[in-house]
């Protein structure tokens, strides 16, 4: 009888300890699928600082250029239009050698007459572009104007320049590579 207990004991120590090898294993599966999925979170925290950062880059370029080169009071964005804007332009540059590094981009603005630009950015200046981005901003000629602005715009004692730019929700992107010359020009309307 006492054989058999030992046998008991014996067996019931083999079982803990292939239960906690087992909880082992799985606590290690478990530690590397966390550090295996870090990265891609590391990746999308980077993607939306990035395109954080480029949507700026945008507003900015529109505040420079709504003083120099529209010669107006203000410019109105419709919400989250540039980070719209940043998110395509991550995915294009995507696929590219550089990825957005090797971007130019020349940002424009489509009026009635024809297009003006307003700025060019390179997002690294330090390389070598390996494609351009035109951006075409729409004017949203469809709004009637406010009071405000009609008062503004048709007074003799405002300077003419004073008038309000209005942006449409849709906008144009065309890309084209500068390292390939089998490769057609891209052009996304959006």
């Amino acid at each position: 009888m006492v054989a058999t207990n030992k046998m008991k004991t014996k067996s019931i120590e083999a079982s803990v300890e292939r239960r906690y090898e087992q909880v082992c294993m799985e606590k290690e599966l478990d530690f590397w699928d966390h550090c295996l999925a870090e990265p891609q979170v590391a990746a999308d925290v980077t993607e939306d600082r990035t395109s954080h950062q480029l949507a700026k880059m945008l507003e900015s370029c529109l505040s420079r250029a709504k003083k120099t080169t529209l010669h107006c009071s203000s410019v109105l964005v419709p919400e989250k239009l540039t980070r719209r804007i940043a998110r395509e332009v991550l995915r294009l540059a995507s696929g590219e050698p550089c990825g957005l590094r090797g971007c130019v981009l020349y940002v424009q603005l489509e009026l009635e007459k024809g297009r003006k630009q307003l700025e060019r950015i390179a997002y690294d200046s330090s390389v070598v572009p390996t494609f351009e981005l035109t951006l075409v901003f729409k004017q949203d000629c469809t709004a009637w104007p406010s009071l405000r602005d009609f008062l503004l715009m048709g007074s003799c004692f405002v300077p003419a320049f004073r008038h309000v730019l209005k942006l449409s929700p849709g906008f144009r992107l065309v890309k084209k590579k500068l390292y390939s010359s089998s490769a057609g020009t891209v052009i996304e309307e959006c």
